[in-house]
C-alpha cells in the first residue's frame, strides 16, 4: 500500500509573511481606526446639538445612500482599471472630508453650524460614502493580488477582518476618551494624521496588474454580470442576504449615543466603550478562527451565529446595567465575526479574479450599505416605538431572518468549507 502524505500543518500566520501584505494590513488599520473614531464623534457631536435619536439615523443614510448610487460602477471600476489608484483616491477624499469636520470646529468656521446647523456635516458625511462606495471593492479585489495564492485567501481574510474588528475596537474606544477629555477638535485632528498614514503606507505597495478577463464588456453588460453572478449562486445570495438583514433590523449600534447619555447615563467615554466591545468581541473571535479556521458544517453554524447576534440584541435592549450590555455587545461581535469571516472567504474563493470588484461592489450594497440603512431604521423605530422597544424589535426580527433563510437555503445549510 502506497502511503497518504501527511497533510501540511496549517500555519495561522502565513499571509502575514507576505510583506505588502503587511503594509495593507496597517494601511487598512489606519484607515479602519480613522473612520471609526469620526462616526463616534460625529454621532456624539450632532446627538449633543439635536437630543434626536433620528439625527443619529440620517448620519446612516447621508452615508449609505451615494454608496448605494456608485456602487455598481464602482465594481466596474474596480474590475477595468488600476486598483492601487483607485484606493489612493479614494483615501485623499476621505482625508479631504475629515479637515473638513475639523475645520467646522475651529473658531473661524463655528458660524456656519450655527447658521446651518448640522447639515454641513451631513454634507460632509454624503461625500464620505461616495468614497467609501469606491473604495470598498478596490481593497477586496485588490488583496487576492497582493496574496496571489488562492489556499491563504481564507488566512487572508481573517487577518483582515481581525485587523479591521481590533480597529473599530480601539477606534470608538480612542474616539470617545479624546472627545470626552480634550473636545472635538483634538478627535478630528488625529483622525487626520491616521488617514494620512493609510495613505503612505498603501503608497508603499507596488501597483498590480489587472486579472486577465474575457474581453472589456460593454459598460452596461459589465455593469450587470455582478449582479447575474451572486443571483445565480445560491450559497453567496444566501450568505449575503443573512447579513443584509441581520444587520438591517439588528444593529443598535446608531442607537448607542442614546443609551449612553439617557439609559446607562456614561458620557461620550462610556460611549466610547460600548462602541468599542461587538470589535472586542470580535477581534477575540477572528484571532481564535486564525487558528481554528471553521471548515465543518461552515453554513449551520453561520446561521446559529447570527441568531446568538439577535438574541444578544433582544438582552442589550432590555438592559440597563452598563457592565451587562459591554458583555452582550461583545457576545455580538463574536458571533457576528464568525459569519463575516464564513462570507468573506466564500466571496474570494467563488468569485473568479476579474469580477471580484463587481461582486464586491453587490456586495456592498447588500452588506456593507445595510449598516448605515440599518442606522436609519433603528433611527427610525427609535422615533416611532421608543429606543428600547426599537432595540428589540430588531433583535427579533433577526431571529426570524435566521428561521426563514435556515428554511430556504438548503445549500448554505449543508455548505461546509
Amino acid at each position: 500500500m502506497i502511503p497518504v502524505p501527511a497533510a501540511a500543518p496549517h500555519d495561522p500566520y502565513a499571509a502575514l509573511k507576505i510583506p505588502e501584505f503587511r503594509l495593507f494590513v496597517l494601511a487598512r488599520l489606519c484607515l479602519s481606526l480613522a473612520l471609526q473614531m469620526q462616526a463616534v464623534v460625529v454621532g456624539w457631536q450632532i446627538y449633543s446639538l439635536t437630543k434626536d435619536p433620528l439625527s443619529l439615523g440620517l448620519i446612516g443614510l447621508a452615508e449609505a445612500i451615494p454608496a448605494i448610487i456608485v456602487a455598481l460602477y464602482a465594481g466596474h471600476v474596480a474590475d477595468n482599471n488600476n486598483r492601487k489608484i483607485i484606493i489612493l483616491t479614494c483615501v485623499l477624499v476621505l482625508l479631504a472630508c475629515s479637515v473638513a469636520l475639523l475645520v467646522y470646529t475651529l473658531p473661524v468656521s463655528r458660524g456656519v453650524l450655527q447658521q446651518f446647523g448640522v447639515w454641513p456635516i451631513y454634507l460632509v458625511i454624503f461625500f464620505t460614502g461616495i468614497a467609501r462606495g469606491f473604495n470598498n471593492p478596490a481593497v477586496f479585489s485588490f488583496m487576492p493580488q497582493i496574496v496571489n495564492n488562492k489556499q491563504l485567501y481564507g488566512n487572508a481574510v481573517t487577518w483582515s477582518t481581525t485587523t479591521s474588528q481590533g480597529a473599530s475596537m480601539a477606534g470608538p474606544a480612542i474616539g470617545g476618551l479624546i472627545y470626552g477629555f480634550w473636545g472635538v477638535t483634538a478627535s478630528y485632528t488625529v483622525v487626520v494624521v491616521l488617514l494620512f498614514l493609510a495613505t503612505l503606507f498603501f503608497l508603499l505597495i507596488s501597483a498590480k496588474p489587472l486579472p486577465p478577463s474575457q474581453g472589456r464588456l460593454p459598460i452596461k453588460e459589465s455593469l450587470l454580470s455582478g449582479l447575474r453572478f451572486v443571483f445565480n449562486n445560491q450559497i453567496i445570495l444566501s450568505a449575503m442576504s443573512l447579513d443584509l438583514f441581520a444587520v438591517l433590523f439588528g444593529g443598535a449600534v446608531a442607537l448607542l449615543p442614546v443609551f449612553a447619555s439617557d439609559i446607562l447615563h456614561t458620557g461620550p467615554q462610556g460611549l466610547g466603550f460600548l462602541r468599542a466591545a461587538p470589535a472586542i468581541g470580535s477581534i477575540l473571535m477572528a484571532v481564535f478562527l486564525t487558528h481554528r479556521p471553521v471548515k465543518i458544517n461552515a453554513g449551520k453554524r453561520m446561521l446559529l451565529c447570527v441568531a446568538g447576534f439577535g438574541l444578544c440584541i433582544i438582552l442589550f435592549g432590555l438592559s440597563t446595567n452598563f457592565w451587562f450590555s459591554l458583555v452582550l455587545l461583545g457576545l455580538s461581535g463574536a458571533f457576528d465575526s464568525i459569519s463575516v469571516i464564513i462570507r468573506s472567504t466564500l466571496m474570494q474563493t467563488l468569485t473568479p479574479e476579474h469580477m471580484k470588484g463587481r461582486v464586491s461592489s453587490v456586495n456592498n450594497i447588500f452588506v456593507g450599505s445595510s449598516n448605515e440603512i440599518g442606522a436609519f431604521e433603528s433611527g427610525f423605530a427609535a422615533r416611532l416605538l421608543g429606543v428600547i422597544p426599537a432595540v428589540i424589535f430588531g433583535g427579533c426580527m433577526t431571529l426570524l431572518v435566521v428561521g426563514v433563510t435556515s428554511w430556504k437555503a438548503d445549500k448554505l445549510r449543508r455548505l461546509h468549507l
